[in-house]
């Protein structure tokens, strides 16, 4: 690092910033412009801000029906901002920092109120919670090396929309007549698979995250 820009105003140019299997990229996010004030990022903000009545929808009174509805405005508003940054032209950096922020929170929130409730085992919750914590120490090094964030991929995109479809249903799987014998199958299902992609998705971050070190090391060594 030997300028305030970083590594990361000439990512594009250097290898490996390309990503690993085609995970993300360096240099997008950073080009995105520095706005604050647009309706994606209310959006946003606004999702950040149901994480809290969530959780307490879910552990408080357990209203279950009122705590499905927060999850589904959220996956509303997932949608909405990404499509409106869009159509407006209204991208930007905070906003391709606010939404996977949101997501993880509410995929965290749901998995401690679930292991409370004993809806979920430990060992799913430590396994994906664990996985927050080893991003976390990721975006740690690419700090460290000038870097900025990656871009989200496609592969934990799709998780996270599998997951979130997951926890309402295993709310329901979570009682008990026809109705929670009938869906318990699906709940379980797309809980397995979604937590497999999120878990892999995980993988191949830290996973570009070497590659780019490795080769910042590399082109940075004597010939």
């Amino acid at each position: 690092m030997t300028s305030s820009n970083g590594p990361s105003a000439d990512a594009s140019a250097r290898p490996g910033a390309g990503g690993v299997g085609g995970y993300g990229t360096v240099a997008d996010r950073n080009l995105l412009p520095d706005r604050v004030w647009t309706l994606p990022n209310a959006l946003s903000v606004l999702r950040l801000l149901g994480v809290p009545l969530f959780l307490w929808l879910l552990l408080g009174p357990q209203a279950d029906g009122w705590a499905v509805v927060v999850l589904m405005v959220s996956g509303a508003t997932d949608w909405a901002d990404g499509a409106l940054a869009r159509s407006l032209g209204q991208s930007s950096r905070l906003g391709a920092l606010l939404d996977p922020a949101a997501d993880r929170l509410y995929i965290v929130a749901t998995l401690v109120a679930f292991v409370l409730r004993d809806v979920v085992p430990l060992w799913l919750v430590a396994a994906l919670v664990g996985r927050e914590l080893v991003l976390g120490l990721a975006l740690l090094v690419l700090r460290a090396h000038g870097y900025p964030p990656l871009q989200v991929h496609y592969l934990g995109k799709a998780a996270t929309f599998i997951l979130l479809y997951a926890f309402p249903l295993l709310l329901l799987a979570d009682g008990a007549g026809p109705v929670a014998s009938v869906v318990a199958p699906v709940a379980w299902a797309l809980t397995i698979w979604g937590s497999a992609l999120y878990l892999l998705a995980g993988v191949l971050y830290v996973v570009q995250v070497v590659g780019l070190v490795r080769a910042e090391r590399a082109a940075g060594s004597p010939p």
